[in-house]
């Protein structure tokens, strides 16, 4: 890792507080999806999760460390592997499985952490600062008889008495602490506050110049991004985000602002990263792909409205120099057009080429399962564009989250009559069921006829649609969101819990109701995987029993 004075490490807690947002939670193989682009964009450290939150996650932890935290993966800046960091609460049992999850890693880091703010240790931990001192001692001395790489985070230390807080983070460095992230855990502070409270740290922590200052604030107030950048201005020297800015509550600091902040004002910071800027949008479409969360387009860096410009005063600036209204190029982070033009001749050579060009790899089988969508694709497209295939890629089916395929969909609608939907599914056992039913529209009666057939035990929250490219021809693309419900007599007692848990639903097709039916059929399964729960298929075979007419409302 580059230790120069003007270098920012990132360190990306996508995986871990940015899997906090609800909804967002993500299946192990989508971890390491995200795990490898991460290590591919150059980011210095990935906390991969809380191993100690589950057995799930402990393994998907693992799995990154031995898979992504071993090896440099291709594409990535730099020759080393990135950090693979698990979080620990400040207990030796957190910390026993953070380290168990992390040590594959070449480069393992356990990130432990308590509060100190008098709120916190009042109401919540209900521990003196006296006790708060001791537990922060002998718990970093714990974690650093595992490994060299400790991080110690005194939570809320925005809101923390700052000679307390100093005492604190003095004790973690004689432990062993070798990063100390500073929290502003509630985004409660502004940036003068915040870039103080470093400028603080660094001139009353004694030792504190032999170790990493690191920052991690929230959005409560939309300053994460300036307190970060006042941090890192006040000499702190690694900044925690996520990409899209996802995590608890209304988000962290987004990755995508702090790299392309230091990169846009190079004058004004002096400093640089490891990130290859290049793919920032590419990574944000794949975030957005797997928690379901739609990035709005007016966010910065990598919404679909960053780079484009309606008011004719704009354009006018814009035809004559580039930079009257645009302080970055959309290529200087990936935003750009295909510069290879495939289409239904295109061979699947071709398409291994370009899809690697865009920073993916396949084994056989999904790069045929992906060569067979484009050369369907192409057969009703003239050409297939970037992100037409960024859209199929993200749509490739896991064999292992699909419990219930679309076989088949037909649907009647329009101002006379009443909107009806017949849908064809293969069940797990792999028999064929299919169901008519009547709805509102057409999209609520296809999703009417799957609850009869998969006889799901949720509800739909969300469901947006948009254009994956322009013209009457482009891939559609959808994500849902359902709740589980417990009182519906298809989850067991076990399942039941006070919050019910949202999941979601991504699908991609030209047609607009295709690509509903797969993103909500996508959303039951990961619900039914979660909750550890087998559907109960309603029993009527297609090749066997024809559906029973359908009265209007109904089923």
């Amino acid at each position: 890792m580059d230790t120069s004075s003007d270098y920012v490490r990132i360190f990306d807690t996508t995986l871990r507080d940015g899997e906090q947002s609800p909804g967002a939670t993500m299946t192990s193989p989508e971890k390491l999806e995200v795990a490898r682009a991460l290590a591919r964009l150059g980011v210095d450290a990935i906390e991969a999760g809380f191993p100690a939150a589950s057995a799930d996650d402990l393994a998907a932890v693992r799995g990154i460390a031995e898979k992504v935290g071993t090896r440099s993966v291709e594409g990535r800046p730099s020759a080393e592997p990135p950090i693979v960091c698990g979080l620990a609460r400040a207990s030796k049992g957190d910390i026993d499985r953070a380290w168990e999850a992390v040590k594959p890693a070449s480069r393992p880091r356990i990130h432990t952490f308590l509060a100190t703010s008098d709120l916190h240790m009042k109401h919540k931990l209900r521990m003196t600062r006296a006790q708060v001192v001791a537990r922060v001692a002998e718990m970093v001395a714990h974690a650093r008889g595992y490994c060299e790489d400790i991080e110690f985070s005194p939570e809320d230390a925005g809101r923390s008495d700052p000679d307390f807080l100093y005492e604190v983070l003095t004790h973690a460095i004689r432990a062993g602490a070798t990063t100390l992230n500073i929290p502003d855990t509630v985004g409660y502070t502004t940036p003068d506050e915040f870039g103080n409270l470093i400028r603080g740290i660094r001139a009353n922590v004694p030792g504190i110049e032999k170790v990493i200052v690191s920052v991690h604030c929230h959005d409560d107030l939309g300053l994460a991004t300036a307190n970060t950048l006042a941090g890192i201005l006040a000499g702190a020297r690694q900044a925690e985000v996520t990409i899209n800015g996802i995590g608890e509550r209304a988000g962290n600091t987004s990755l995508e602002e702090v790299v392309m902040g230091l990169a846009t004002r190079a004058a004004k910071f002096g400093l640089r990263t490891g990130v290859d800027a290049t793919q920032l949008v590419r990574l944000s479409r794949l975030v957005s792909t797997v928690t379901g969360m739609v990035v709005q387009p007016n966010k910065a860096i990598v919404g679909a409205n960053a780079f484009a410009h309606e008011s004719g005063i704009h354009q006018d600036g814009m035809l004559k120099h580039q930079s009257t209204y645009e302080i970055m190029t959309p290529e200087s982070v990936g935003a750009m057009q295909t510069r290879l033009v495939l289409g239904k001749h295109s061979g699947r050579a071709a398409l291994a080429s370009r899809l690697t060009e865009l920073g993916y790899s396949f084994d056989d089988d999904a790069l045929d399962r992906v060569f067979a969508r484009f050369k369907a694709l192409a057969d009703r497209r003239k050409s297939v564009a970037d992100a037409d295939l960024e859209a199929l890629v993200s749509d490739d089916a896991k064999p292992q989250n699909e419990i219930f395929s679309l076989e088949g969909l037909l649907v009647g609608c329009g101002t006379q009559g009443m909107p009806t939907a017949t849908v064809r599914l293969r069940g797990p056992d792999g028999r064929v069921r299919i169901h008519a039913a009547v709805g509102t529209g057409p999209v609520d009666a296809a999703y009417k006829a799957i609850d009869a057939l998969v006889q799901a035990p949720a509800e739909l929250l969300e469901f947006s649609v948009r254009s994956v490219t322009e013209g009457i021809d482009a891939l559609g693309e959808v994500t849902v969101r359902v709740r589980a419900l417990a009182d519906r007599g298809a989850l067991s007692a076990q399942h039941e819990v006070a919050s019910p848990a949202v999941f979601h639903g991504h699908g991609i097709d030209t047609d607009i109701i295709v690509a509903s039916a797969k993103a909500y059929l996508k959303a039951l399964s990961r619900m039914f995987i979660a909750l550890g729960q087998a559907p109960r298929a309603r029993e009527r075979a297609a090749a066997h029993v024809p559906p029973a007419p359908v009265q209007e409302g109904l089923p």
